[in-house]
């Protein structure tokens, strides 16, 4: 198994550097196999989203879509699946940015109850909570 950092997926999916799309291309569909896959941690998602919204200003239908292709390539694994999965939901269905959504379900995965933001878009969902 090898290890995706974000600028390599971001390559393989805007392609807008050749010499370095190539490079992304052929590391990708070369070594990541369904035997040996490649990692995407859960850091890589929320930066990924985080590049496709704010640098390249993808649609939250289009990061869906990148979301949802990723997790379910056979080639690649995703850190912890079930929660990136109920945070791709809460993204889907709520007003917050998808690495809201993952730090919540992260922390409740520890144990946390409430995850404390003052981000306005956070408010509506159950798993947020407004410091006192």
């Amino acid at each position: 198994m090898i290890g995706l950092d974000t600028n390599v997926l971001v390559r393989y999916i805007v392609r807008d550097d050749p010499a370095q799309t190539d490079a992304a291309t052929r590391l990708i569909e070369s070594r990541c196999t369904v035997e040996a896959r490649g990692f995407v941690s859960l850091i890589v998602l929320a930066e990924l989203v985080w590049v496709l919204s704010r640098g390249y200003r993808y649609g939250k239908p289009i990061i869906i879509k990148v979301l949802r292709k990723i997790m379910a390539a056979s080639e690649l694994m995703v850190e912890e699946p079930p929660l990136v999965w109920a945070a791709l939901s809460d993204y889907e269905q709520g007003k917050a940015d998808f690495p809201d959504y993952l730090i919540a379900r992260r922390n409740q995965a520890a144990g946390c109850d409430h995850t404390f933001s003052f981000d306005l878009k956070t408010q509506k969902h159950p798993l947020f909570a407004v410091p006192p």
